[in-house]
């Protein structure tokens, strides 16, 4: 008789650590200007180690992390802004959106 998925409730939340690790690793690392690689490397291979490494990891000149702090600001929408679509053709109506 072969039993699968038998890891029990220790194994399941190992590894709910190993994937919030990794998950959080990689935002992490991405915001302090690494890419999300570095992070995503570091919290595969060793867990919650490699998050507390990308966590003590100095921050790049220009990151977000540096620019915005540890958390991102939330953006709340300004006064009169609802969820009905201005009135009328906006600027440029009928014209190609500008290429960035």
């Amino acid at each position: 008789m072969t039993l699968f998925a038998a890891i029990g409730p220790t194994g399941l939340y190992l590894l709910f650590a190993w994937l919030l690790s990794a998950a959080i690793g990689s935002w992490v690392s991405d915001r302090k200007g690494y890419g999300e690689r570095v992070g995503l490397t570091f919290g595969l291979l060793l867990t919650v180690v490699g998050l507390a490494i990308v966590l003590l990891l100095p921050s790049r000149p220009g990151s977000a992390w540096k620019v915005d702090g540890p958390l991102p600001r939330r953006r709340r929408p300004g006064p009169g802004a609802g969820s009905e679509p201005p009135a009328g053709p906006g600027p440029g109506a009928g014209s190609e959106p500008p290429v960035s």
